[in-house]
């Protein structure tokens, strides 16, 4: 992992200093991440945007300015989860910024597919709310720690 992916690997501890772009279409589910940031008291600016063209379109008016790290949802219209990292892999600005994938999906070959294209983690999202809250809780510690995969 390069220097500048480490040092965004581990933004703040949750400062609020970092910012954390949710790619997601479903607005409920979007809802009920931001829910849980504030639950578990999560600092980080949460930026949201409904698709992969919305995301890449994002990420490029921001300029060097980059989020600390990407929440995927893979099933959404005009560009899903994996076309974007397609897209991603094709920008080397953008490459390594770590990628999470939360998705409904528990097609294998879907997980397989996110990992070959680089994401650092991949949680399936469960319906039970208490669940979510501590995936993300987990994925909170495990981010601080600054372990992603590569």
């Amino acid at each position: 992992m390069t220097e500048a992916a480490q040092r965004r690997a581990v933004p703040h501890g949750g400062a609020g200093r970092g910012s954390i772009l949710l790619v997601e279409d479903d607005r409920v589910d979007a809802m009920a991440v931001q829910r849980a940031f504030r639950e578990l008291k999560i600092g980080d600016r949460l930026e949201v945007v409904l698709d992969g063209v919305a995301a890449l379109e994002h990420l490029e008016a921001r300029g060097e300015e980059l989020p600390d790290l990407i929440l995927l949802d893979l099933n959404m219209p005009r560009m899903n989860g994996v076309e974007f990292l397609f897209a991603r892999r094709e920008r080397e600005r953008l490459r390594d910024i770590p990628v999470v994938v939360m998705t409904t999906s528990t097609d294998e070959r879907d997980r397989l597919s996110s990992f070959d294209l680089g994401v650092s983690g991949y949680i399936v999202k469960p319906v039970d709310y208490r669940e979510f809250v501590e995936q993300i809780r987990e994925l909170q510690a495990y981010r601080t720690t600054g372990r992603w995969h590569d």
